[in-house]
């Protein structure tokens, strides 16, 4: 409130002689009920008695209502002489205002006023003013609906008998009296207009009297107490606002300053201005935020007429120039005002808009205190200077207010979108007058942005944000151009100073500018010629000065300050922020925008750079500052072409800056991105100075990319490196043939060298990527092919080789071919595919990885080295190895056809040694798997076109070797060349090459001899030792050995062809399907020693190179033939052994994408490492089930014959089996084990595909940035993919069963999911597991847990995981949802099958039965969903199917609820279910999940009517009435069960159904307690609002239960009190069901039974005591009355308002020390106390007349008159309470005052009263409570906040729920 309003004067406690003071109302109780002395007086009383008591019986129709009135003033007028009093004038004035109930006819009206006229006659001035507060609440709200012949009579007796009042009498019932008084204003054409005026007048003149007598002065200052009453009313009553406004028009003073002539006399001015001063004083004092709030009520009501009335008041009366507004009103309290003002422009209404525009531009005159103008000796002059004027006028007095009032409606947490664009449409509208837009949009509109940006992140969709941003659009789109950059750049260039840099501003700055980019149309040509460039240039100018100003002595970066404070940013960051921001603004230019106007030096002579820029700031800034939203596209502060000059040469400057610094990498990326913009938008001529850079790249080249460092920051500075190069040639083509360029291009490459190391894996494809583009940019094809050889081969030689430098080269190799087609168009040694190209071209991309190659194929020769173990390895993991094979072959095509034209006989012999020596070692390493494939496969044409003559190429590669080889040994070329020295170990070399592929061909080999100790001894040796050649050439050695052996025991060779793996070069096969063939198993005697397997298990677990591990898998698989006898021995060390190396290599390999920092710490190649151990696997699990399957098979052979075979087909007939055929114990170990193994293979596959769907949370940031996790996760996923297709093959049920447990154990990303998706997923994902396999298996698995005998042998699970019968089919539900429609079609004999035959025996499944009826259901939905077959039948059939098993389910295993519930049961459905592999039972909460779920699908499943009635009958009487008839009702009642009664209720055929069962369970006694009120509100009220409007004769049924109040026969005798008792409770939890009723129910649902449940309410507030029901349901009472006010319009509670304020001012009363009143315990008076705080928030109209009985509702609570005694009961009460505690203070309980909140909210609610003794709750609670009353509701109405309704209606709704007050 204002701070000025201090000064008002305070009566000294005056005694105001002769005049009636208001009753006290604690003698108003007191007084009414004294014992009268004479008989007269007696017999007066007992007349008037018998008067009143018929109002209790008689009155039927409104003559008895007349009649009663007649008695009444019968009675009355036979007083006796001298008495003045009325006896029972409470229960009479009661009986009077019930009688002017707007109800009743005018005739009642007319009568009563005739009693009121008579009493008022009666008791007088001083009686009438002492009883005030008993007749006034009965008249003041009359006016409002009286009738026209009514109104005379009652304007009277205000006139001759209220108004007439001794102003102390007067003053509390100051506001009601007004609010009674102004509905006659409302029409000023009506008969009583001028009455009321006249009578409001009379009255403040009146209550001034009070103040003139005391100062002896008359003045208009004695008015105050009058305005601050009519402005509360104002504000408090919206439907009296018409009146008030009529009447302000005529009376409020006019409170601007005096514009009329200057030529009056000093004198008379000086009075005039004096008068004007006590007119203002009265108004705006004491409290001037009063008068603001009255006008901001009425500028927001929603009526058009109220707020033009008050627009026009605030035109003539309250101008902006106004003292009131300038010295009296508070700044905050202006705002309010002028944001309440501008609101109204939203309702787009002409006439609003032009007074709004007046009262901002001010009056037509100029104010008095300003000097008149000279006239003009022009008047067309006059316009512009009235303009000038105007804006003068607004920007001195409205442009502050009206700014910060935007400001504010930006800054409110709007909670709907139209409330958020509120203030862009208002701003949008200002800007429809200019002289208010262009002041005030300057000042709002960076707010503006900022509002729109924030909403951005708080808004709760996306449909509300583009909702406020299209708003702020067209309010954005509205500004002119110039203001919109003068805005961003003066913030962003101040931003980016060092002085005013703060990091949160600097930040929010620069993303809002990004923003704005972003989401606004900037597409005008101002800001596209001239704005968008300036600005980029000047942020640019502005990075070089931070950067150069932030260097300490050291030249090390400092961190940013802001004054003294240290900012935590570094400057690095800021600069990589704004370049970032200029590359956005590089983006929106279109071509070469600034260059429409050449102009350049024409001297040539370039001034100096730094000049320049300054010179560019300095014209930027007063560019800005002089033409602000007046640039046009031809006016620049520099020429268009000096600009685009500045622009390059800057950039160009700070890259070499960057290149020259240490922190390359950070941010030249940017500024290559914003170099390589503007060259595309400069002109060709202006980019010669780009050439100079390169100095300055190739020192950074020499120096920065060698210091060591960190591996991905060295990498990002040579892309960066690169990336230059690149925008320089593509700015300058010529840029290509400079000297420097040749010098840079292999330091780069030198630089890059290192990232191609396989250890590093998510650095290889994008170093091979920067190879490649280094390519690119060099002239010679040569330059980059040069640099990998030297680096390959270094100093050392070709001889020493190191293997790192061979595997970076396999990187350079294998990449090159797999990711770059898209960058060359074809393979990066010979193309792939015919380009359109000189060959030139075709040469570079073939130079480039040529004799690199052929280097590393030459390591071939010498089989000792450790690069031939490298390399052997390394082609046989080769995808590609036929682009080698045909680069050979083209090579000595050519060698042959050049010597057949010469004589010289060693011309080429040499040569063609080399290349064939090098074709026969990639031969011999060649893997057989890809052998024939190759052979059948040609050279290239493009090749052939190349080499040879493409007639005489040949067409196969094998075709092609023959000719080669018999060529070489032809006579005709020996005779010619037999004088070469070389020329016979060419010859030999043909001769085995030829062999080799001959060999291959036919795949035949000899046997070598016995090694069997020494051989391996020497292995195991060689493992310790880490001899890595040994151990290649011993398993070499033993593959011979073994071979020979393995043919020697058969005795008939035959071709040995090797298994086809399903790895990345084979075709895959079924592990089932892909046996060796019955003649190549070893017999038992070509068993392996043992040593051999101990050498097999060492050499998996200590490889530590990838080359190796090959070698040993290879190795492995050759020699599971020979283990194939005891192969279930040796398989569980193998797999496991196997597993863990896979597991080990994975795990690091995570770890390296996880942690970049992490360096060489995973396996050398780790992804062939892993693809190589699954192959293994595979293989081992592959011969392990074949010769499972080979002991099923011949055991089988012995059984009983073979029985017809069928799906389920002894599902029934084998419910009880036979004990014959046992299952064999050898047999089912040997399958226990191999399906153990099973298991651990499919975890570690699972855990592998996981982590390629993105399954590694903690990697996602490196993922983001790494383009190698691609590649890398899609093999391995491949790979894993056939490991489990073919796992599926063979164990489909096994697998399942594992993935399932998998499944139920991975991380839950949400509650209410059972699990996560992946393995979902990857069910869908394999070929095997398609739907109509995986279901059948389901079935399997959840038969094998409950009725394995119903199973056939093949069908049964060994049950190697550890799930339930409940975790199966909890994954059958889930699975289903995971399907799509159409699968249907593929499951579903096999799913009725099922079904029919769990319903044949449903006992085994009782478990299980209420997952298999969401499974039903599932399918009842998606068959809705789909069209096949015939769809009626199958539906038709799966309804019978549905029924059946609703009722198996209850049948089988009925409900049945614990006694004590816990708060358990209260927990999200998916909670209560058992987690997985838990033993147990599916809780009976969890069933009505289950079905809460289902029954919304119904009329899907069962279609017809009948079923759905049947089922929803079953229902009913399985679960509904079991539940709530249970001993533990209610706390057995869930949010599943209560969704599910929802659910039934909703269903239009249940409505006979659910009714009954809602009933009973609402009129249990038991209902009403706080385990439901957690639950009332979402699901309990809902239901009982369909319930009782189904029949609202249910609260007719109610009320009628509860008995009126009496004391017969219960006054005596042994049973009275517990009768009593009883009585108590029943009527107690009648009123609570009516309440909750009340509540459930929409507002006004019960407008027509209102009159009995208030006839009851009235009816049980007359209880005593000793009465039954007593007194003790008071409090129930006053809970039903809240519901009332809550639920029900106040004009349907008219008649109510006598008797309720009769009945809280009794109860509050009560608390008067010394008076007891044994109708109301502390019990009800709290209660009391909590419906006059809800009537005091929701202030109804009719209750705010009389809500000054209760408190002081005027300025009086806050500015009391010393000495003026209250008569408000509250504040009297605590006056009394706290003498009588002597105390004046206690701690309150209470919250916070609507001040200090955003909503009012109940002040006394029941959990605040928590922990408070009974004994202690006037003191701690109600005392508190009562002191803070008077002054909250003052502050609420000052506040001007909303009501919380919602919380008010929490309290009630815990009362009613609260079982602890209950009799």
């Amino acid at each position: 409130m204002s701070g000025e309003a201090t000064h008002l004067q305070r009566a000294g406690s005056p005694a105001f002689p002769g005049r009636a003071s208001p009753v006290n109302p604690r003698r108003r109780v007191e007084d009414d009920g004294g014992p009268v002395k004479d008989k007269a007086t007696r017999r007066y009383a007992a007349g008037i008695d018998r008067a009143l008591s018929l109002y209790d019986s008689a009155l039927q129709e409104w003559a008895d209502y007349i009649s009663f009135l007649g008695r009444l003033l019968k009675a009355l007028q036979v007083h006796p002489p001298g008495i003045s009093d009325v006896p029972h004038k409470s229960l009479v004035s009661q009986r009077l205002s019930q009688c002017l109930n707007p109800t009743l006819p005018a005739g009642v009206h007319q009568k009563a006023l005739e009693v009121y006229t008579y009493i008022f006659s009666l008791i007088g001035k001083a009686g009438l003013g002492r009883d005030l507060s008993l007749y006034l609440p009965g008249l003041s709200p009359v006016l409002a609906f009286a009738s026209l012949s009514t109104k005379p009579a009652l304007l009277s007796l205000f006139d001759t008998f209220i108004v007439a009042l001794d102003p102390i009498a007067l003053r509390p019932a100051l506001k009601a009296i007004i609010l009674g008084l102004l509905p006659g204003l409302e029409e000023e054409s009506s008969e009583e207009f001028e009455q009321t005026l006249d009578i409001l007048q009379r009255l403040k003149k009146e209550v001034a009297q009070e103040q003139q007598d005391e100062d002896h002065v008359q003045d208009a200052s004695g008015h105050q107490f009058f305005w601050q009453c009519l402005f509360l009313s104002t504000i408090t009553s919206p439907s009296r606002r018409q009146g008030a406004l009529a009447y302000l028009q005529r009376s409020l003073p006019r409170l601007g300053k005096s514009s009329g002539p200057q030529n009056r006399e000093i004198g008379r001015e000086q009075e005039r201005r004096q008068k004007l001063s006590d007119e203002v004083e009265a108004v705006t004092s004491p409290e001037p935020g009063l008068l603001v709030r009255c006008f901001v009520a009425g500028l927001n009501d929603p009526n058009l007429l109220i707020q033009r009335g008050f627009l026009d008041l605030l035109v003539s009366h309250l101008p902006l120039h106004s003292e009131v507004l300038r010295r009296k009103v508070s700044t905050g309290d202006l705002v309010k005002l002028t944001t309440a003002a501008v609101s109204v422009v939203s309702r787009r209404e002409m006439s609003l808009n032009r007074r709004l525009w007046t009262w901002f531009l001010g009056p037509k005159d100029p104010p008095s205190n300003q000097k008149p103008e000279t006239a003009s000796p022009k008047r067309a002059d006059r316009p512009d200077q009235d303009q000038g004027r105007q804006i003068r006028y607004f920007r001195h007095y409205g442009l502050s207010p009206l700014s910060q009032g935007i400001l504010d409606l930006l800054e409110t947490k709007a909670v709907t979108p139209a409330e958020k664009a509120r203030p862009f449409r208002v701003a949008l509208a200002l800007m429809d007058r200019w002289e208010i837009g262009s002041l005030v949009v300057p000042n709002v509109f960076l707010p503006a942005l900022k509002s729109i940006w924030r909403y951005q992140k708080t808004a709760r969709t996306s449909e509300e944000f583009t909702e406020v941003l299209r708003s702020a659009n067209g309010f954005f789109d509205g500004i002119e151009s110039g203001l919109i950059w003068d805005e961003l750049s003066n913030k962003l260039l101040c931003a980016t100073s060092m002085e005013v840099l703060d990091t949160e501003d600097f930040r929010e700055r620069l993303d809002l500018t990004a923003f704005v980019i972003a989401n606004f149309d900037l597409q005008e040509e101002e800001m596209l010629l001239c704005h968008i460039p300036v600005l980029a240039l000047s942020l640019l100018l502005k990075s070089q000065a931070l950067i150069s100003q932030s260097k300490t002595k050291n030249g090390e970066p400092e961190a940013l300050r802001s004054g003294n404070k240290v900012i935590g940013t570094s400057l690095p960051e800021i600069v990589k922020r704004i370049l970032m921001l200029v590359r956005q603004l590089m983006d929106i230019l279109p071509g070469q925008p600034v260059a429409a106007h050449e102009a350049g030096n024409p001297s040539g002579a370039s001034p100096n750079l730094e000049t320049e820029n300054q010179g560019f700031l300095m014209k930027t800034e007063e560019y800005y500052r002089e033409r602000r939203g007046k640039a046009q596209s031809s006016d620049l502060p520099v020429d268009r072409s000096v600009l685009g000059r500045l622009m390059l040469s800057n950039i160009l400057q700070m890259i070499k800056q960057k290149l020259c610094s240490d922190e390359v990498g950070q941010t030249l990326d940017i500024t290559i991105s914003i170099l390589d913009k503007a060259c595309r938008k400069l002109p060709q001529s202006s980019l010669l100075e780009v050439v100079e850079i390169l100095s300055d790249v190739q020192e950074a080249a020499k120096h920065k990319i060698t210091v060591g460092g960190d591996s991905v920051n060295q990498l990002t500075i040579i892309t960066t490196l690169v990336s230059l190069l690149e925008t320089l040639r593509a700015a300058l083509p010529a840029i290509s043939q400079d000297h420097r360029l040749r010098l840079i291009l292999p330091d780069l490459v030198s630089a890059l060298w290192p990232y191609l190391s396989p250890g590093n894996p998510k650095s290889n494809v994008e170093a091979v990527r920067c190879v490649w583009r280094i390519h690119s940019l060099s002239v010679n094809d040569s330059l980059v092919e040069s640099c990998v050889t030297s680096l390959m081969v270094g100093h050392r030689g070709i001889d020493i080789m190191d293997i790192e430098s061979a595997r970076r080269f396999g990187i350079l190799w294998s990449n090159s071919n797999s990711s770059f087609g898209s960058h060359t168009g074809r393979s990066s040694l010979i193309p792939s595919t015919p380009r359109r190209g000189t060959a030139i071209d075709r040469m570079k991309e073939e130079h480039m990885l040529a004799r690199p190659l052929l280097l590393l194929l030459g390591l071939l020769e010498d089989n000792q080295k450790e690069m031939f173990i490298f390399m052997s390895g390394w082609l046989q993991s080769l995808a590609n190895i036929e682009v080698i094979v045909n680069f050979l072959q083209g090579k000595l095509q050519t060698i042959l056809s050049d010597t057949a034209d010469t004589a010289d006989a060693s011309f080429g012999v040499d040569e063609c040694l080399y290349y064939l020596r090098t074709l026969s070692n990639l031969v011999e390493q060649t893997p057989e798997e890809i052998w024939p494939s190759l052979l059948a496969k040609g050279g290239s044409e493009e090749q052939a076109e190349q080499l040879v003559n493409k007639e005489n190429y040949p067409t196969t590669t094998q075709t092609s070797i023959t000719t080669i080889c018999l060529k070489i040994i032809d006579e005709e070329f020996e005779a010619k060349h037999s004088g070469s020295p070389a020329l016979s170990r060419l010859q030999q070399t043909a001769v085995s090459l030829l062999g080799e592929v001959v060999l291959r061909s036919l795949s035949i080999s000899e046997i070598g001899a016995e090694i069997e100790s020494p051989m391996l001894t020497t292995l195991s040796r060689s493992i310790r030792k880490a001899d890595h050649p040994l151990q290649v050439s011993l398993l070499n050695l033993a593959s011979v050995w073994l071979r020979r052996r393995l043919s020697h025991a058969k005795g008939n060779p035959s071709p040995s062809h090797r298994r086809i793996l399903s790895g990345d070069h084979g075709s895959p096969k079924s592990l089932s399907q892909d046996r060796l063939g019955k003649e190549e198993q070893p017999p038992l005697s070509a068993v392996p020693p043992a040593l051999l397997l101990d050498c097999l298990l060492q050499g998996i677990a200590s490889t530590g190179s990838q080359t190796v591990l090959g070698q040993w898998i290879r190795f492995l698989n050759f020699c599971l033939p020979f283990y194939i006898s005891n192969i279930f021995q040796i398989l569980m060390p193998i797999s496991d052994r196997i597993i863990k190396a896979a597991e080990s290599i994975f795990e690091d390999l995570q770890a390296s994408f996880q942690r970049p920092d992490l360096q060489n710490t995973v396996a050398e190649e780790p992804i062939n490492a892993i693809v190589e151990l699954l192959n293994g696997l595979e293989q081992v699990l592959a011969q392990a089930h074949d010769r499972l399957s080979e002991y099923e098979t011949s055991e089988a052979s012995i059984k009983t014959p073979e029985q017809a075979q069928g799906f389920f087909n002894s599902m029934v007939s084998g419910v009880f089996p036979s004990d014959a055929h046992k299952s064999r114990s050898a047999t089912a170990n040997n399958r226990l084990t191999v399906l153990l193994c099973f298991k651990d293979a499919i975890k570690l596959c699972v855990r592998i595909w996981a982590w390629g769907a993105g399954g590694s949370k903690g990697a996602s940031r490196e993922l983001a940035i790494s383009s190698s996790f691609s590649p890398i996760s899609v093999r391995l996923r491949h790979r894993v993919r056939r490991i489990l297709e073919h796992m599926f093959a063979a164990e489909s049920l096994e697998c399942l069963e594992t993935l399932i447990e998998s499944w139920g154990s991975s991380p839950r990303a949400d509650k209410s999911e059972l699990a996560s998706p992946v393995i979902l997923n990857l069910l869908h994902v394999l070929e095997g597991s398609r739907p109509r396999n995986t279901i059948p298996a389901i079935f399997n698995a959840l038969y094998s847990r409950t009725n394995p005998g119903a199973l056939d042998a093949e069908r049964k699970s060994m049950l190697t995981s550890e799930l339930s019968d409940i975790d199966i089919a909890q994954f059958l539900v889930q699975y289903t949802k995971s399907l799509e429609d159409d699968a249907m079609d593929e499951i579903w004999l096999d799913c009725m099958t099922f079904l029919k035959d769990v319903l044949a025996n449903p006992l085994p499944h009782r478990q299980t039965l209420p997952k298999l009826l969401e499974f039903t259901a599932l399918l009842g939905v998606k068959v809705d969903d789909t069209n096949f077959g015939d769809n009626r039948k199958r539906r038709r059939e799966l309804a019978d199917l549905f029924l059946r098993q609703l009722t198996a389910t209850f049948t089988t295993k009925p409900l049945s609820f614990p006694i004590d519930v816990s708060a358990k049961s209260q927990k999200p459905a998916s909670e209560h279910l058992r987690p997985l592999g838990v033993q147990g039972e599916m809780t009976d909460d969890g069933v009505v999940a289950v079905l809460a779920a289902i029954v919304p699908n119904l009329s899907k499943i069962l279609v017809e009517s009948d079923r759905i009635i049947t089922a929803l009958n079953v229902l009913s009487t399985q679960v509904v009435l079991p539940t709530l008839r249970w001993k533990s009702f209610p706390r057995n009642v869930t949010a599943a069960f209560l969704d599910l009664l929802l659910f039934m209720a909703r269903a239009p055929e249940a409505s006979k159904v659910w009714r009954r069962d809602i009933g009973e369970a609402f009129n249990d006694a038991r209902f009403f307690c706080e385990h439901l009120y957690d639950l009332a509100s979402t699901k309990w009220l809902p239901l009982l609002s369909l319930w009782i409007t189904s029949d609202k004769e249910r609260m007719n049924e109610l009320l009628l239960r509860m008995p009126s109040p009496t004391a017969a026969g219960i006054m005596f005798g042994v049973g009275a009190s517990s009768a009593r008792l009883e009585a108590d409770r029943r009527t107690q939890l009648n009123l609570r069901r009516v309440a909750t009723l009340l509540l459930a129910t929409p507002t006004d649902s019960f407008a027509l039974q209102l009159g009995v449940i208030q006839e009851k309410i009235l009816d049980l507030l007359n209880a005593t005591a000793a009465s039954s029901p007593s007194s003790a349901t008071r409090a129930e009472v006053y809970t039903v009355v809240r519901a009332l006010i809550l639920k029900t319009s106040p004009v349907r509670l008219a008649s109510m308002w006598p008797s309720l304020t009769t009945e809280l001012h009794e109860a509050i009363s009560s608390l008067y020390p010394g008076h007891s009143n044994d109708k109301y315990n502390i019990h009800c008076v709290v209660h009391a106390c909590k419906l006059l705080d809800i009537l005091l928030l929701t202030a109804p109209e009719d209750f705010q007349m009389r809500e000054w009985l209760f408190i002081t509702d005027t300025i009086d609570a806050v500015y009391r008159p010393q000495g003026l005694e209250t008569c408000a009961l509250v504040d009297d009460l605590v006056e009394d309470l706290d003498a009588s505690a002597g105390a004046t203070h206690s701690a309150a309980v209470t919250g916070p005052s609507p001040a200090q909140t955003e909503s009012r909210k109940p002040l006394l609610t029941t959990k605040s009263l928590e922990g408070i003794p009974r004994e202690k709750l006037l003191d701690r609670a109600i005392r508190p409570f009562l002191r803070q009353m008077s002054i909250n509701a003052f502050e609420g109405t000052y506040s001007m906040t909303t009501f919380d309704w919602q919380a008010a209606f929490d309290d009630v709704l815990f009362d009613i729920f609260d079982e602890k007050t209950l009799v």
